[in-house]
């Protein structure tokens, strides 16, 4: 059983420029789909924003034929299938390279090569048991992120190995979004792939006020937010088997935090660090792997 809790919200009073809008004005309009399994939303004040978003909807659609673990012929799951994938996506290259650079940062705790373990314990979950000592150990033998090969001709796996980018690809599709958008000379708009990024501030000048579920609220202005929390996920009905798993142990993260947001320049980077932040044991150590990269910073991080 896997259910997904959403941490970042939206104040109501965001939702249009005025709590009543004059006649000649434009309200915000919100956009509601789907990307990588999560509620999608954009909200911008625009006279074309219907087709502003449609765009953007079928940028999203395009994406997931690279990240998603449950498209059939996705990028994804034909690198983890075979291996290997020749001449892959830009996109997933520049995923797996800032994954690097998190994974760095973070002493190995953000490594998306868990997927074998996340397999694992999912598998085990639904038969209502958990993996044996030998078991995990198994699963973590196939290989970690030093096995990976990366380059523009292709990525290759040692046999056995498979990757997940659940923890950062969420964020990564809110940035392109965010690219494409701006590239059509466009600001003040809001996305949420689960993750948010603000292009620009809100329409009435000020920025967007997105509330924290675990209290707080983070005025996001040009800057993209992300909140991950060990039991955000879980893969048991009990709710006590998390999805944020440690690579050096293939346990679930241990319950230090219920919480962690971290905003950066980027989404995907606010994402990956968030999601590492939730193995790192101490807030100072969050605030150090967070101050590797310019302009990240822990916002919040709540223990548990």
């Amino acid at each position: 059983m896997l259910t997904r809790r959403r941490f970042l919200t939206v104040s109501a009073a965001a939702l249009t420029l005025a709590p009543m809008a004059r006649a000649g004005e434009v309200q915000v309009y919100t956009w509601t789909g789907i990307a990588l399994g999560a509620r999608a939303t954009i909200r911008l004040a625009h006279p074309e924003a219907a087709a502003i978003t449609a765009r953007a909807a079928a940028e999203i659609d395009r994406l997931e034929d690279v990240f998603s673990l449950y498209r059939e012929g996705s990028a994804l799951m034909r690198l983890n299938a075979a291996g290997r994938i020749d001449a892959p996506p830009p996109e997933l290259l520049e995923c797996l390279s800032l994954a690097g650079a998190v994974h760095r940062a973070t002493g190995g705790l953000f490594d998306p090569t868990v997927q074998p373990l996340w397999a694992l314990w999912a598998e085990r979950a639904a038969a209502g048991t958990r993996p044996t000592t030998s078991e995990l150990a198994s699963a973590r033998a196939f290989g970690d992120w030093s096995d990976l090969r990366l380059d523009a001709d292709a990525i290759t796996l040692r046999p056995g190995m498979a990757l997940t980018l659940n923890g950062i690809a969420q964020g990564y599709i809110a940035d392109r979004i965010a690219t494409l958008l701006e590239a059509d000379g466009l600001t003040d708009i809001l996305i949420d792939t689960g993750e948010m990024r603000a292009l620009g501030g809100h329409p009435d000048g000020g920025a967007w006020p997105v509330t924290l579920a675990e209290g707080g609220e983070v005025p996001l202005r040009a800057r993209a937010l992300a909140t991950s929390a060990p039991l955000g996920t879980v893969f048991d009905a009990a709710g006590r088997m998390g999805h944020i798993l440690n690579p050096m142990t293939g346990e679930p993260a241990a319950p230090v935090w219920r919480a962690v947001s971290a905003s950066a320049p980027s989404a995907a980077l606010a994402d990956a660090l968030s999601t590492a932040a939730c193995l790192i044991p101490t807030r100072a150590g969050i605030d150090e792997a967070a101050d590797r990269f310019t302009a990240a910073r822990c916002e919040s991080a709540v223990a548990a």
